[in-house]
């Protein structure tokens, strides 16, 4: 009876990471459905599944560039039930820009990067713009009468769009929309010129004829636009890349951070997934937790002196 009551403590003491997961676990993606960040939240989740017997959900959370998302986790309790996939920019941007429950990347627990790429500016293929330099030259003759969609202000699309204005001297109009969901629509419409997205937003629009790819900000061309010149191959040194990564509230047991690690890991190294990203144009990009949070800081003061530049950053 005493070693029957004392398994029961033991049983009843043991902390909850050790239970982890027991109930349903919410993923959170700040961005609306259909954007990319939607995409890649659905197959990461999927691929995780197996190791979330009772059900891992993606719940989209969009506003504020991602940040809404990434404010709701850091407030969360960290026990893993609630966990996001977010851009970088949510972290070394929009941090800087608003104030928001967290500030820097000690103010939650990076867990993985997941993957990788680097915006695009285009156009609808019914647009008078062959190239980057006609649109320039426009944007130079007209200023502000060129109007350019992104997905938010104070995103990595946003900043390449403004950095790549003011190398080029010319003046046009930023249009932020929520995501691609909101932006490509207006494009198609008629009621913006041209926008900066993904590539892998971009591909099935490019191969239905619908838009057209100006330039894009990798540092070398990208395999599945080949044509497509690099802003440096134009002269204007502009790449600033996006990641997605999974992020936990800061304070998540070591164990549970080490299962949503896992988890991910697997499902990002499945060929099937490495095969959906690269014929979206993206990169799978592995780094674990603490080699992602010194990347985290080190992006978070590069775009420091960039949003000072632009004028974006209050103090």
């Amino acid at each position: 009876m005493k070693a029957l009551l004392a398994a029961l403590i033991a049983l009843l003491s043991l902390p909850a990471a050790a239970q982890y997961p027991d109930r349903p676990v919410t993923m959170l993606a700040g961005y609306p459905p259909g954007g990319l960040v939607d995409v890649v939240s659905r197959l990461v989740a999927e691929g995780m599944k197996g190791k979330y017997p009772a059900g891992l959900n993606v719940v989209n959370r969009p506003g504020a560039a991602g940040s809404l998302a990434v404010a709701e986790v850091t407030r969360a309790r960290p026990d893993g039930y609630t966990i996001v996939l977010t851009p970088q920019s949510a972290l070394v941007i929009a941090a800087q820009m608003q104030e928001l429950a967290y500030k820097t990347p000690d103010d939650y627990d990076p867990v993985i990067n997941l993957v990788a790429y680097y915006p695009m500016i285009a156009v609808r293929s019914e647009s008078p713009y062959q190239n980057m330099n006609q649109l320039v030259a426009d944007a130079k003759a007209k200023p502000g009468a060129i109007r350019v969609g992104s997905p938010g202000e104070g995103t990595s699309s946003h900043l390449n769009l403004e950095e790549f204005m003011r190398l080029a001297g010319a003046k046009m109009t930023h249009v932020p929309f929520q995501g691609w969901g909101q932006s490509s629509p207006a494009l198609l419409g008629g009621h913006i010129e041209a926008l900066v997205a993904q590539p892998g937003e971009l591909k099935g629009q490019v191969d239905g004829k619908r838009m057209r790819v100006l330039v894009n900000f990798t540092p070398k061309r990208h395999p599945v636009f080949p044509d497509v010149p690099t802003a440096r191959e134009l002269g204007w040194d502009v790449s600033n890349g996006v990641w997605y990564m999974l992020l936990a509230p800061k304070g998540t047991p070591a164990a549970v951070v080490r299962h949503i690690h896992d988890a991910a890991r697997a499902a990002i190294e499945d060929p099937k997934f490495t095969a959906d990203m690269t014929g979206r144009g993206i990169d799978v990009d592995y780094r674990p937790g603490e080699a992602l949070r010194a990347d985290l800081w080190r992006e978070y003061k590069l775009h420091t002196d960039i949003l000072r530049r632009v004028g974006m950053l209050k103090k």
